[in-house]
C-alpha cells in the first residue's frame, strides 16, 4: 500500500495508506456491489425519467458584477451555478464551491455523465474569483478544465483551498496558489478591498475520494465553514448523514452565540444522488437527511445543491426538490428557509451584523 505522507497517528481519521471517516463502520462499496446496483437499476428501468423541466433563470449579471466590486457595501448573496457549484459573495470576497463547468463529469469529455442543464453562469460571466473551495477529488466536484480556467483568469489566480493530498495534483497542472487543510484547520483571509477578516475551516464529512481504481481514500474530503462579519456560510460538499454536523455546530458555538449573530446564515446542502439507499446511504444524504443536517447545524437558511444537472443515480433528476418539500413539511420547517433555487438564481441575504 502506498504510504500516506500526511499520516498522523494521533488523528483517528488518518490511516497509514490514506484517510477514513469519523464513523469507524464506514467502508467503500466493492465491485460486486456496484454491479448489483447497475443490474437492479437496469431491471427497474432506472434512472427514472424526469416529469418536469429543471428550472433555470437568466443570471442577474448587473447585480453580481456590481456586488463583486462593492467592497464594504457588498451584499451577502449566493448564486446557484448548477450541481454543486455556487458563487458566494460576502466578506468582500467572491468565492466559488467545487467549480464544475465542463459538459461531462468524467475523466474524458466523450463519455461519462453529461450535463442535462447548462451552467447558470458561464466561465466568462463570472466575476474575478478570490477563493475556490474544493471539497474532494471526485470528477463531479474536481473538474480539471474548470480549475485550469480559473487559474488563468484575468487579474491573477484565486486561492485554492483543498483537503490534504490535493495540492500535488494541482501543482502538477501549474496551479500553485494552493493551501491544503486537514479537518478543523483554519485559513484566515483578509479581503483587500474591505480589510475584513474571513476565517475558513475545513470540516469533517462522511464521504470518500478517488480519481482512479487505485487511489481510493488517498486524499481527504470535507466541507467548509466560512465566517466573515457579514455572513457565516457552511458548504457541506458531498456527505452522508452523520454525527459530524452536531460536532460542527458545537465546534463553532462560541463564534455563533445569539449575541454574536447565531448559527450559520446559509448552508449549502446536497439533496440529490441518493438512490438506491442500500448503496448510497453511507456516502450521500437524501432530502430528509439533508433537513436533519439543517437542524443539527442550527443554521438559519439552506440552499439545496447537488441535483438537477448530472444524472448520477437512480432517482429522477427532478425528484429531489419534491422529496425535500415533503421532508420540510414533515419537520414543520418553513419552505423559504430551505430552498431549491432555479439554476442561475441569486439568493440575497441580510447582513449578519443586523442580527438576522
Amino acid at each position: 500500500m502506498k504510504k500516506n505522507p500526511y499520516f498522523n497517528p494521533a488523528k483517528p481519521h488518518h490511516r497509514p495508506g490514506g484517510f477514513q471517516n469519523n464513523d469507524p463502520s464506514f467502508r467503500r462499496k466493492h465491485l460486486h456491489e456496484v454491479l448489483r446496483w447497475k443490474w437492479q437499476a437496469w431491471r427497474a428501468g432506472a434512472p427514472y425519467p424526469s416529469t418536469t423541466p429543471i428550472p433555470t433563470v437568466a443570471p442577474e449579471l448587473d447585480f453580481i458584477h456590481a456586488n463583486a466590486k462593492a467592497g464594504v457595501a457588498m451584499q451577502p448573496a449566493m448564486t446557484w451555478v448548477g450541481h454543486i457549484t455556487v458563487l458566494a459573495q460576502f466578506g468582500g470576497l467572491n468565492l466559488i464551491t467545487d467549480p464544475v463547468f465542463s459538459e461531462r463529469c468524467s475523466p474524458v469529455q466523450w463519455a461519462g455523465p453529461k450535463r442535462h442543464t447548462p451552467p447558470g453562469l458561464s466561465m466568462a460571466q463570472l466575476p474575478h474569483i478570490d477563493v475556490v473551495l474544493l471539497s474532494h477529488s471526485h470528477y463531479d466536484h474536481l473538474d480539471e478544465a474548470s480549475m485550469l480556467a480559473l487559474g488563468a483568469q484575468a487579474g491573477g489566480p484565486p486561492l485554492f483551498l483543498v483537503p490534504l493530498g490535493l495540492k500535488p495534483w494541482l501543482a502538477k497542472r501549474g496551479l500553485r496558489h494552493v493551501v491544503e487543510l486537514d479537518w478543523w484547520d483554519e485559513q484566515v483571509i483578509e479581503a483587500d478591498a474591505t480589510h475584513q477578516r474571513v476565517a475558513i475551516t475545513l470540516t469533517p464529512a462522511q464521504h470518500w475520494s478517488s480519481r482512479s481504481p487505485t487511489d481510493a481514500m488517498r486524499t481527504l474530503w470535507g466541507g467548509f465553514a466560512v465566517r466573515a462579519p457579514d455572513c457565516h456560510l457552511f458548504f457541506a460538499g458531498d456527505t452522508a448523514y452523520s454525527k459530524d454536523f452536531a460536532d460542527i455546530r458545537e465546534h463553532f458555538a462560541a463564534e455563533q452565540s445569539p449575541e454574536l449573530g447565531g448559527g450559520f446564515d446559509m448552508a449549502l446542502l446536497p439533496i440529490g444522488a441518493y438512490e438506491p439507499r442500500w448503496f448510497m446511504k453511507d456516502q450521500h444524504c437524501n432530502p430528509a437527511e439533508a433537513v436533519q443536517i439543517f437542524k443539527d447545524l442550527g443554521c438559519k437558511r439552506a440552499l439545496a445543491v447537488h441535483w438537477g444537472t448530472f444524472q448520477l443515480t437512480d432517482e429522477a433528476l427532478d425528484e429531489p426538490p419534491r422529496a425535500l418539500n415533503a421532508a420540510l413539511q414533515a419537520q414543520h420547517i418553513d419552505g423559504p428557509d430551505f430552498q431549491a433555487l432555479a439554476i442561475g438564481q441569486t439568493w440575497r441575504l441580510p447582513p449578519r451584523f443586523n442580527g438576522n
